[in-house]
C-alpha cells in the first residue's frame, strides 16, 4: 500500500463509519429528529409567505405566525373532509355488512368446489382466526394510547419547531457557512439556493397532485357510479405521496372499500382501470411538469430510500425519504469528496462502461519498490 493510498482508504473508512454512526442516530433519536426534519421543510416551504409579508413591513413574529396557522387550517380542512367522509361510510355499515356476508358467501362456495374444505370447516377456521383477531387486537388496542400520546407530541412540537427554525434562520445559515472556507461559500451558496428550490418545487408539486388525484380518481369513479367515489379518490392520493408503496396500498384499500359496497365485481375492475389510467397521467405528463426538479434520483435508491425511512420512522419516514436523498444529491455533486455519493443516488447512467475508462497494470507488471 503506498501513501496515497492510505489517505483515501482512511476517508472511504470514515464515510462508512460516518453512515453506520448517522444510522444509528435516526433509530435511537428518530421521536426526537423526525418532528424537527418535518418542521424544517414546512419552514421551506412557508419562506414565501413569510418574505412577502416581510416585504411589506408586517412584524417578524406575526409574519411567521400566519404561515403557521394557514398551514394547521388546511391540515383541519383535510380532518373534517375525512370526519365527513367516513361518516358517510358509517351509515351504511349495516348495507356493508351484508354486502361483505355475499362475497364470503360465494368464496366459501368457490373454495369448496374445487377442495374437500366444505362450508362448515370453512366457518369453523374463520371463527378460531376471528378470536385470535381480537386476541391481537386487544394487545394492539391496550398500545394505542402510547401510540396517539406520541403523535399528539409529535404534532404539538411542530408548530413549535418551525417558529424558531424561521425566527433563527440566519443562525442557522450562519453555522452552515462557518463550516466551510470562505473560497467555498459561494459553492455552499448555490447549494443552499438549490436545496431550497428542490423542497419548495417538491412539496407544493405534491400538494397540487393530491389536488388533481383528488379530482381526476373521485370524479371518473364517480361517473360510473361507483360509492364512496371522492373517499377513495382522497384515500388514494394521500397515500400516493408515499413513493412506490403508497400506490400499492391505496390500490388495495380502494378493492376493499368498493367491495363492501357492492355485490358484483364490476366496480371493483372498474376502480383498478380509472387508477390505472390517471396513474398514467400522473407518472408520465403531470407530475414530471409539475414538479420539474433538476435532481433526479434512480429507482434503486428511491425504493431503498423509502424502505429504510419506513423502518426508521414509520410513514413520516417513508413520506420524507425523497427530499432529504434529493437534498443529499444536491450537497454530494457540490462536494469534491463526496461527489461519488452524488452518482450513487443519480439516475445518470454513463454513456461508456466505466471497466473501459483505462487500463491498470496487471499485478505482475507493478514493480515494488525495496
Amino acid at each position: 500500500m503506498t501513501n496515497n493510498q492510505y489517505p483515501l482508504t482512511v476517508r472511504r473508512s470514515i464515510e462508512l463509519l460516518g453512515i453506520t454512526l448517522i444510522a444509528f442516530l435516526l433509530v435511537v433519536g428518530k421521536d426526537v429528529i423526525m418532528p424537527v426534519i418535518m418542521a424544517f421543510f414546512i419552514s421551506i416551504l412557508l419562506l414565501p409567505v413569510y418574505r412577502f409579508l416581510r416585504k411589506y413591513k408586517v412584524p417578524e413574529g406575526i409574519a411567521i405566525f400566519l404561515p403557521i396557522l394557514l398551514v394547521f387550517v388546511f391540515i383541519a380542512g383535510i380532518v373534517w373532509f375525512f370526519s365527513a367522509q367516513i361518516g358517510v361510510l358509517v351509515n351504511d355499515f349495516p348495507q356493508i355488512k351484508a354486502n361483505v356476508a355475499v362475497h364470503l358467501r360465494s368464496l366459501q362456495d368457490w373454495i369448496s368446489s374445487f377442495t374437500d374444505f366444505s362450508i362448515a370447516k370453512q366457518e369453523k377456521f374463520i371463527n378460531e382466526k376471528s378470536d385470535d383477531l381480537f386476541n391481537i387486537a386487544g394487545k394492539v388496542a391496550s398500545g394505542a394510547a402510547v401510540t396517539l400520546s406520541n403523535v399528539f407530541i409529535f404534532v404539538a412540537l411542530i408548530p413549535i419547531y418551525i417558529y424558531l427554525i424561521l425566527f433563527y434562520k440566519s443562525i442557522l445559515l450562519k453555522f452552515v457557512f462557518m463550516w466551510f472556507k470562505v473560497e467555498h461559500h459561494p459553492r455552499v451558496k448555490e447549494a443552499v439556493y438549490e436545496s431550497e428550490a428542490i423542497i419548495k418545487n417538491y412539496l407544493v408539486g405534491l400538494l397540487i397532485q393530491i389536488t388533481y388525484m383528488t379530482i381526476l380518481l373521485g370524479g371518473g369513479l364517480a361517473l360510473f357510479g361507483i360509492k364512496h367515489a371522492l373517499l377513495i379518490g382522497v384515500i388514494f392520493a394521500i397515500l400516493n405521496l408515499i413513493p412506490y408503496v403508497g400506490a400499492l396500498i391505496g390500490n388495495i384499500l380502494g378493492c376493499l372499500i368498493t367491495l363492501s359496497s357492492s355485490t358484483e365485481l364490476w366496480p371493483v375492475i372498474t376502480v383498478l382501470l380509472v387508477i390505472a389510467v390517471v396513474q398514467f397521467f400522473d407518472n408520465n405528463i403531470l407530475m414530471p411538469h409539475i414538479v420539474g426538479s433538476k435532481v433526479r434520483i434512480n429507482a434503486l435508491v428511491s425504493i431503498l430510500g423509502v424502505v429504510i425511512g419506513g423502518v426508521i420512522a414509520g410513514v413520516a419516514g417513508m413520506f420524507l425519504s425523497m427530499p432529504v436523498i434529493a437534498v443529499l444529491k444536491v450537497i454530494f455533486d457540490r462536494s469534491e469528496g463526496f461527489k461519488h455519493w452524488g452518482v450513487l443516488l443519480g439516475d445518470e447512467r454513463p454513456t461508456k462502461s466505466p471497466m473501459s475508462f483505462g487500463v491498470r497494470k496487471k499485478p505482475k507488471d507493478i514493480e515494488i519498490q525495496p
